[in-house]
């Protein structure tokens, strides 16, 4: 604990701006997004809906991923943040708030594809100036999920409003306040950080260049991506990964409120319980689990979510204990497979083109992600249990390709000729 500390007291730049403005984004999101299922549900949205809404906005995120490259390069880590953060962000919450059938979710999910363009944007501002260093890069990502774990601690709070007034109105309020305070996180990053010197070299480089020119340069990165043995791999793992974390997020709430009999008010309260848990592994165990290897640890993590989604479809109705040892157990997969995975994806990208391959990572995955999200619809409509088995399977393969030996890797292969 005091090692994790000690590294947060004299981080500097924009990564300590980034995890210092990390709660007025983590706060409200983790307020509303354990009702979001629900609340759709609420206003009348199926699940066959809710999938297709969640495969149209990953499909769109991918135009978006892309560009994003293109952006930052041209425009900026600190100016596309911004802006990406205001329209992905914040002007969905604003639809959201208000939205009133299966049409604004829709549109809400149209705008929020925007932040793929973001998230290349935020990785190289905190990335940047510390890509020769993984050990710092492992610490910085440890950190961003321990001020996402923190924030889980306000959620009781939306829990007892949901306890107290109706669901819908409830939610709405989040949405508001989700609004005002992601304005603020933008700003606040904005403000306090800096372009990075490698930011700074590529709006240089990129001044003058025409656009499409610029997404044209794509298709050498795309060669740059599969001729590493190292980020074929982490392709695939963060792929598989996003996809397990997008079901159990989205349907999660949706089968144990309709099919397991478990009161809407503790889908607040079950987040305590993971963070807790995510924090003992943050600020005591990590220390010690950093003197093994990383493939081990990352391998332990995804069998504690077999087994996890294992427990959560033998949970019989209306027993929350079930429920809450599938929290438990998930929250050790988190622990040890997320911060790993992050770190995994950004080691493996070489730093001189961080912007335009983590686009393009970005866009494979969302390609991924969409197809199943459009497929987990379906299934949930099915039977609300089949999400969970497709989820153990995703998890099953993960484990198949982080076990499969990799010859000769090969970090950062020549760019390919035009």
């Amino acid at each position: 604990m005091r090692e994790t500390i000690h590294f947060i007291k004299n981080l500097k730049g924009n990564a300590k701006v980034a995890v210092l403005a990390q709660p007025f984004w983590g706060i409200p999101f983790n307020l509303y997004m354990p009702f979001a299922s629900v609340y759709m549900l609420h206003l009348g949205v199926t699940d066959i809906q809710i999938g297709i809404i969640l495969a149209v906005g990953r499909f769109l995120s991918m135009g978006f991923a892309l560009l994003g490259g293109v952006i930052t390069d041209k425009w900026g880590r600190r100016r596309i943040n911004f802006w990406g953060d205001f329209i992905g962000w914040c002007i969905p919450a604003l639809i959201w708030a208000f939205a009133q059938n299966f049409r604004w979710f829709m549109i809400a999910a149209i705008v929020n594809s925007f932040v793929q363009a973001v998230a290349v944007a935020w990785e190289c501002l905190i990335t940047d100036d510390d890509g020769d260093n993984p050990a710092k890069i492992t610490q910085i990502y440890n950190w961003i999920h321990i001020c996402g774990v923190l924030a889980v601690f306000f959620v009781p709070f939306a829990g007892v409003l949901v306890n107290r007034f109706d669901l819908v109105s409830v939610v709405r309020w989040l949405y508001l306040f989700a609004f005002v305070s992601m304005t603020a996180k933008a700003i606040i990053l904005y403000a306090f950080s800096t372009e990075t010197a490698r930011g700074r070299e590529r709006i240089e480089a990129t001044k003058g260049v025409p656009f499409m020119q610029l997404i044209y340069e794509y298709h050498s990165v795309f060669g740059l991506i599969f001729l590493s043995r190292v980020m074929r791999r982490a392709l695939t793992l963060q792929a598989l990964q996003h996809t397990t974390v997008m079901i159990a997020s989205t349907f999660f709430a949706i089968y144990t409120t309709q099919n397991l009999g478990m009161p809407e008010s503790f889908l607040a309260y079950f987040p305590i319980l993971r963070a807790v848990v995510m924090l003992v592994f943050l600020f005591i165990i990590q220390s010690y689990l950093n003197k093994i290897k990383p493939h081990l640890v990352m391998l332990c993590g995804i069998c504690a979510y077999v087994i996890a989604n294992g427990v959560l479809l033998l949970a019989p109705v209306d027993n929350w204990i079930w429920i809450a040892v599938y929290v438990f157990i998930e929250a050790c997969g988190v622990a040890l497979l997320i911060p790993r995975m992050n770190a995994l994806v950004a080691n493996a990208i070489d730093p001189k083109e961080r912007a335009r391959v983590r686009a393009v990572f970005n866009a494979l995955i969302l390609v991924f992600v969409s197809f199943w999200a459009f497929v987990v619809g379906f299934l949930s409509n099915l039977n609300r249990s089949l999400p969970f088995v497709l989820n153990a399977g995703l998890f099953m393969l993960m484990a198949v390709f982080l076990v499969i030996p990799v010859k000769n890797p090969e970090l950062h292969p020549p760019m390919p000729a035009d």
